[in-house]
């Protein structure tokens, strides 16, 4: 064990505690066993390294660890905890754990054996996540940690400092939380700046170039690795996963025509409906439905976005600009823990009450005029009027 220890200590080195994310005070740490879900590269290993470095009480009896780690491929998770609870160990923190094949059923041996031991983990893939509960009979709670939220953008990469909001403070006061944003900066490029590459901490400093390059590999990390792991994909499985994703980037908000892709790749309609999910799952889309309809697994989305905007303009530079407001929108909303379908009216249903319509800034909002509790989220506006609210307002929300 003794390398593993020395990599913690050389990996320490590199962190530091100058910014956190919003996320980290909502955790309640002192769980015994408990684990954090997201994208990768939303910062999910720094969140857990602060912790060890800066708030763990007894850090010399704390270790962090990595799924991955070569020291597995001869040593066992159980194992691992045994020789740990040996030395004293109090908290073992496990990155990536999905990479561990089996390990809900030896984490949960481990969590039994060893009372006085807390455990963390974290993984990528809402579904691997969803099997582990299962198996963990309701032993862990798993929190997610998304991607930066405008106002995190705004703190993180520009030292700007602003409240996270609640929904209903941003309905009934736009207007003069709008003013209190504008005597501190120009809402307009730097929001224009965070569509393309403000959702993911990694890509501060990064050139455009540079920007794309890596959002690819963490598509391409996501589908050949995590996603070829946790659902045995094959390669000609996540080739057509692959195509799918390009069809969807074409013409995004995509409205799916299933029969039609699954002739196109040569796969079953039920295929279809399981790679689109599992696209959800390991959070590269978002699929929306219609309001008053129950939602299944073999269902069709009746729109499909990408997860967030940096994600699509990487797919295609060229993206529909209606598309990335929209992208927007559903994305900052759900992370904040909104529920979101389609409209009959407007484009969006938060919470089956609120309906919002997106759009530029000349958008009339014709089509909610006669509904109560209606908006119109325009982009390329500072201030908000009545009931027309700057789109990037929305991103304040967590």
């Amino acid at each position: 064990m003794e390398e593993l220890f020395l990599y913690q200590n050389k990996i320490l080195k590199t962190v530091t505690d100058q910014w956190y994310r919003s996320a980290f005070n909502a955790i309640d740490w002192n769980q015994r066993l408990f684990g954090i879900k997201g994208l990768r590269g939303v910062g999910k290993t720094t969140l857990l390294l602060q912790y060890i470095k800066f708030h763990y009480p007894e850090k010399e009896n704390a270790l962090y660890v990595s799924a991955d780690n070569p020291w597995f491929y001869d040593n066992g998770l159980y194992e691992l905890i045994s020789d740990f609870d040996k030395l004293g160990g109090k908290l073992l923190v496990i990155d990536e754990i999905h990479k561990y094949p089996g390990w809900p059923s030896e984490l949960k041996a481990g969590y039994d054996a060893h009372p006085y031991m807390q455990f963390i983990f974290s993984a990528s893939s809402d579904f691997d996540i969803l099997k582990a509960e299962a198996d963990l009979s309701r032993r862990a709670t798993v929190n997610l940690l998304p991607g930066l939220s405008f106002r995190e953008f705004l703190e993180f990469r520009h030292g700007i400092q602003f409240p996270s909001l609640i929904l209903t403070e941003i309905l009934e006061n736009a207007t003069e939380l709008s003013k209190d944003f504008n005597e501190k900066a120009r809402p307009l490029p730097l929001f224009k700046e965070y569509i393309r590459n403000g959702y993911f901490p990694f890509l501060k400093n990064e050139s455009a170039v540079a920007t794309k390059l890596k959002l690819s590999a963490i598509i391409n990390a996501v589908l050949e690795n995590d996603m070829a792991y946790i659902q045995n994909y094959s390669p000609s499985n996540i080739q057509k996963i692959k195509k799918l994703l390009g069809d969807v980037a074409g013409s995004a908000p995509f409205t799916p025509n299933v029969s039609k892709i699954a002739d196109k790749l040569n796969v079953g309609r039920n295929s279809i409906y399981n790679y689109l999910k599992h696209l959800e799952d390991a959070h590269i889309l978002n699929l929306t439905h219609k309001t008053g309809r129950g939602i299944s697994v073999l269902q069709k989305p009746d729109k499909i976005y990408f997860e967030n905007t940096n994600l699509a303009l990487a797919l295609n530079e060229n993206a529909d600009i209606g598309a990335l407001r929209e992208t927007f929108f559903v994305n900052q909303l759900r992370n904040a823990g909104h529920q979101i379908h389609l409209a009959k009216k407007g484009d969006f249903v938060i919470d089956d009450s609120i309906t919002v319509q997106t759009g530029g800034k000349n958008k009339s909002g014709k089509q909610i005029t006669d509904l109560e509790q209606a908006y119109i989220a325009k982009d390329d506006i500072e201030y908000a009027f009545q009931n027309r609210i700057p789109i990037w307002i929305f991103g304040l929300l967590y």
